[in-house]
């Protein structure tokens, strides 16, 4: 090979001639992968946080969102300070369908509705609306104990009519 060709393949092998050149290629080599890297995670997490002057980070929405889903609550079931009254329980669940009728549900006050199932006695009633009858689902068991459901069928029947007196309160 002659001087000019060695020359030539010299010209076109390689485009780091010195070590400097060397070290600027492989710092760039690094980092702008990283930068490339950097950007695009940036621009997809972007929509992932909160707006700017939104309270999404405040102590209150943070507690907010990892609160628990529930709790468990215990209630002395003999405590009847403590236990919800008939027009409290009903206003909680039973007027959704004793006010408007639904289902062939004896409206409260509608005393013509009520007398067949007065004449078959409270411990009837309270029968039917612990474990439930026709449309009407159990009440047993429920966010209610069976004392407040009591007191609940004696409100509804003494508005519609009914002479039934208020349950006991359950013994200790």
């Amino acid at each position: 090979m002659s001087q000019a060709e060695s020359d030539a393949v010299y010209q076109h092998g390689s485009l780091i001639k010195t070590p400097k050149q060397l070290i600027v290629t492989i710092s760039l080599s690094f980092a702008i992968p990283i930068a490339v890297i950097v950007l695009l995670v940036s621009y997809v997490t972007r929509d992932l946080a909160p707006p700017p002057g939104t309270d999404g980070l405040a102590p209150q929405a943070v507690a907010a969102r990892i609160a628990p889903v529930g709790k468990v609550e215990i209630r002395d079931a003999s405590n009847a300070a403590e236990a919800k009254s008939g027009e409290q329980v009903f206003a909680a669940m039973c007027t959704a369908c004793h006010t408007p009728g639904v289902a062939n549900a004896p409206k409260l006050g509608d005393s013509a509705g009520w007398s067949p199932r007065l004449a078959t006695g409270y411990p009837a009633l309270l029968n039917s609306a612990l474990k439930g009858k026709g449309a009407m689902l159990a009440q047993g068991g429920g966010d209610f104990s069976d004392f407040e459901i009591g007191r609940a069928v004696v409100y509804m029947a003494n508005k519609s009519g009914g002479k039934l007196e208020e349950p006991k309160a359950p013994a200790k």
